[in-house]
């Protein structure tokens, strides 16, 4: 913007706006003659006329407020304790959050401190570090018309709780075209039942999907010479389904696999930003306990999902999804059972296979379960469900019937990985 006062004085603009009200300047002519625009001309106009006595391109800077002492402890409070997470080299982060320090100054002190005021302090107090070149990231877009048209689902091994001293999983699941996250939970061991709870967990809640979006972890696809068995030697690439991808065969839903972690990156993003948070929180409240960590967990998730503008988007991502669904535009099918399922039991389970003996008894490890409704030399197909207590439930089937509903201890299930 031109600064008039550096060039002309307040006499001098005056005479040429008094001219312009006696129409004896054009107004294009005073605008090439100060050098401003349209805009500023009848700014400056209405200036004048309002009080031509008084009237003055000059104005007084006003000196920069500072903020109060408290204020200004508190903003390096917050950053010694950022440069000790940083400094810890168990924890994966290496950079200063300055708007999370901004959010924490709001939230936990009830102070309104600009960005560029805690960036200011961090460099004049070394707490501040030159951020490294970035490579080239995976190209940003939605390529989805539809909710439901693509789960994105993961898992991230990481310290969460420094003062844990033990690392956790986050298992989350994110719906590609609004960017909602829809499920999110911290476990302390990944099984292929933590994944299958997962499934059910949206399904039950949002419905079926059209598809799910994964990796090639050995929980979610059979890789021929990564996954070699000795009865699966002669098997190849997805020619045997895992127990999670059979939950999805049954829901008739669709597994897609990603080829390479750029590929997944619209769910890596959201993993670094609630890895950044998640962290910094759970060192500021000294969190040791995982249901601490999935409180921490929960929160982050609700600013996500109901708060935040997402970045690619440029929407909220719950109003993202709730104006698809209001206008009917979404792939997610209302849950129902089929034919020849009983329970959500038979579809969201773990399955093995065994053939009754003569005795019609069926052999899990060293355990003998005798099945009652089965004749010598059947099939029997058992989905198990792991409940409270250390306790199982078992539903035989054969031909599609269900014949027999037991339940049995988990430890005295050997050789059946939950």
């Amino acid at each position: 913007m031109t600064q008039i006062h550096r060039k002309f004085s307040d006499d001098q603009v005056k005479s040429l706006l008094d001219k312009y009200v006696k129409k004896v300047i054009k107004r294009e002519h005073i605008q090439e003659i100060l050098g401003i625009k349209r805009r500023r001309f009848f700014s400056l106009l209405k200036g004048f006329k309002d009080n031509p006595d008084t009237f003055s391109v000059k104005y007084n800077r006003s000196q920069p407020k500072r903020i109060e002492k408290k204020v200004e402890d508190n903003i390096l409070k917050e950053l010694s304790i950022e440069k000790g997470i940083i400094e810890n080299t168990k924890v994966p982060l290496k950079n200063y959050n300055y708007s999370y320090i901004k959010n924490i100054l709001a939230e936990k002190y009830d102070q309104q401190v600009s960005l560029p005021t805690i960036i200011d302090r961090a460099k004049e107090n070394g707490f501040y570090l030159k951020k490294k070149k970035k490579r080239r990231l995976h190209d940003r877009e939605v390529l989805t018309n539809y909710p439901g048209e693509l789960i994105q689902h993961d898992s991230s091994h990481h310290l969460w709780a420094p003062d844990a001293n033990e690392k956790w999983y986050l298992i989350t699941s994110i719906d590609d075209y609004s960017r909602f996250l829809l499920y999110a939970a911290l476990v302390k061991r990944e099984s292929t039942w933590k994944h299958i709870e997962a499934i059910q967990a949206l399904i039950l809640k949002y419905g079926f999907p059209y598809a799910y979006y994964v990796d090639s972890h050995s929980i979610f696809r059979f890789v021929q010479g990564r996954d070699l068995v000795k009865n699966k030697a002669h098997k190849l690439t997805d020619e045997v389904n895992p127990q999670w991808k059979q939950v999805l065969n049954d829901c008739n839903v669709k597994v897609t696999y990603a080829l390479s972690p750029q590929a997944k990156g619209k769910i890596e993003r959201p993993y670094q930003w609630l890895q950044d948070r998640i962290i910094r929180t759970c060192v500021r409240e000294s969190v040791t306990d995982i249901k601490q960590g999935q409180e921490i967990l929960n929160s982050e998730i609700r600013r996500y999902n109901y708060h935040q503008v997402h970045s690619t988007t440029l929407e909220v991502p719950y109003y993202r999804l709730k104006n698809a669904l209001k206008e009917n535009q979404s792939l997610f099918r209302p849950f129902q059972l089929n034919p020849p399922h009983k329970s959500a039991k038979d579809i969201f389970c773990l399955r093995i296979n065994r053939i009754a003996d003569a005795y019609r008894k069926i052999s899990v490890g060293n355990l003998k379960i005798k099945v009652n409704k089965v004749n010598p030399r059947d099939s029997v197909l058992l989905k198990i469900c792991p409940l409270e207590k250390g306790l199982c439930e078992i539903r035989f089937w054969v031909k599609d019937r269900l014949v027999d509903i037991q339940k049995i201890k988990k430890s005295d299930l050997k050789g059946v990985r939950f």
